[in-house]
């Protein structure tokens, strides 16, 4: 991306500080950095924010208004939802490089030397004294906020081993080792999880956000930093773990709510494009688009469930390692049965119940159930709901002289039943769902009768799973699959997920 003030490549080749003064190079703090530069990128319609999806009429705009009104920003909002993202894409709005002075701790600004060492340096070399220059990519500071962190770690401290060598006494600063934040000068710096931060380090950041001040063991440096503060939180944090403090909350100029995305096709698109799909996967495993959205629906099902603590969230990771398991699951049979090619079945989706599980936080009474039967509960209810989007609702088929699903209940009613394994290879699977009277039928009449085959039979399968769920088929867990049978029939031996059940 081109931006207003990127130095040229003669720019860069620039060693001292005499040749920097002679281009009549001019200074510019970090957030004026990155004004100009959005008012260029919005000018000529560039995508500054590439990747992030659904905040572009929410979250984006509200962001672009803090970088304009030069603010410390706090991002506010559940897990997941792209906040570290974010700011780590505000490097991109940074000029390509900057000029500092040579073997600086604190990124000198040659023109505006900040350290000891670099005003030192200029005043004993002048016009001669050495420059370098520094990427954006390395003006990016990022620091996850743990009980455990120091205000050594963050502002520094007194270094003994630095004073004996230089044989300096406590006194003199340049016995002090400075920490991640004053290296940050001129740089972005992130405190991810601001809360969980203890309170008295908190206000040493509203003191430097405020006053400039530095206090390490008796120092007082007035240290005019000049760092774009980013911070991310979440909201359940501030009662359960911890609390921004007010001084600080007041300081940072604008916080910015974010949110899971507002529909599935949103998530679809954030999905596809964070999963890590193997290249042998996507060539050799066909996805239906129908599987995708279930993917999808599983997060949306959690996010209101009512064993899920919703204070929590449900991350975006989860529909990720859920896509990335589902192509798993299905790569797995395809080897076991030596194919070339295979296609995802609704089957494949109970391989995604690790990946379920491992990414919600339950309350009590989905504790008392266990988080694989509420994984697998997740997933009924996403078939229930997307069933409707492509069959006539069940209950008022029933009623009907007509009913669409007669055929393939009075079949299992016949005392029929078809047992779907895991393991079964590409033909096993399809002979198996062809056998069901109605089924196929029901596919064509209700979708694109020349839907492609590996599609129309995954449809067949669906539509099983979905009758099941509505309670017009009876669907037990075997061991190493599924069975489909009567309702009546299957009343008297329904294991729950997970029990042992021989295979018939």
């Amino acid at each position: 991306m081109k931006y207003a003030q990127i130095p040229s490549s003669e720019l860069i080749k620039i060693k001292t500080l005499g040749e920097l003064k002679a281009t009549g190079y001019e200074s510019k703090s970090i957030k004026q950095e990155l004004r100009d530069n959005l008012i260029y990128a919005l000018k000529n319609k560039q995508d500054v924010f590439s990747g992030i999806h659904g905040y572009q009429d929410t979250v984006i705009p509200d962001l672009q208004r803090a970088i304009l009104s030069m603010h410390n920003i706090n991002f506010l909002g559940l897990r997941g939802q792209a906040k570290t993202r974010i700011a780590r894409l505000m490097i991109y709005l940074l000029d390509e490089y900057i000029p500092v002075v040579k073997d600086s701790e604190l990124n000198d600004d040659p023109l505006l030397p900040l350290s000891r060492f670099a005003k030192d340096l200029i005043a004993e070399h002048g016009d001669s004294t050495p420059i370098a220059w520094l990427a954006r990519e390395d003006r990016y500071t990022e620091k996850l906020a743990t009980p455990d962190v120091t205000i050594a770690d963050l502002i520094g401290d007194a270094d003994p081993i630095k004073a004996a060598t230089l044989k300096l006494p406590y006194s003199d600063e340049r016995v002090i080792h400075y920490g991640l934040i004053p290296r940050s000068h001129r740089c972005l710096f992130v405190i991810n999880e601001l809360p969980d931060l203890q309170a008295r380090i908190q206000v040493a950041l509203f003191n430097i956000l405020q006053e400039g001040d530095i206090q390490i063991r008796g120092f007082k440096l007035r240290l005019p930093l000049d760092i774009q503060f980013i911070f991310t939180a979440n909201p359940e944090d501030y009662t359960n773990r911890g609390s921004i403090v007010t001084p600080l909350k007041d300081r940072i100029d604008s916080q910015i709510l974010t949110h899971y995305p507002k529909d599935i096709k949103i998530g679809r698109k954030i999905t596809q494009q964070e999963a890590d799909v193997k290249p042998e996967q996507g060539g050799s495993i066909f996805v239906p688009d129908l599987a995708k959205d279930l993917i999808e629906q599983i997060a949306v099902e959690a996010r209101k469930s009512e064993y899920v603590d919703a204070k929590s969230g449900v991350s975006a990771r989860l529909t990720i390692s859920a896509y990335e398991n589902l192509l798993s699951a299905a790569e797995r049979r395809m080897l076991i049965n030596s194919e070339l090619k295979t296609s995802v079945r609704v089957g494949d989706f109970w391989g995604v119940v690790p990946a379920i599980a491992g990414k919600v936080e339950l309350v009590y009474e989905g504790e008392q159930e266990g988080a694989a039967i509420v994984a697998q509960n997740l997933l009924g209810k996403s078939i229930r709901t997307l069933f409707l989007d492509y069959f006539p609702e069940p209950e008022k088929e029933k009623k009907k002289q007509n009913n669409v699903y007669k055929k393939i209940t009075d079949w299992f009613g016949d005392g029929e039943q078809v047992d779907l394994m895991n393991e079964a290879t590409n033909q096993e699977y399809k002979n198996v769902l062809y056998t069901i009277p109605g089924l196929s039928e029901l596919i064509k009449s209700k979708l694109t009768p020349n839907l492609p085959e590996n599609e129309q039979v995954f449809m067949m399968e669906f539509a099983l799973h979905g009758l099941a769920e509505y309670s017009m088929l009876s669907k037990k867990f075997l061991e190493r699959g599924l069975q489909f049978k009567d309702l009546l029939g299957g009343m008297f031996s329904m294991p729950k997920f997970g029990e042992e059940e021989d295979d018939e």
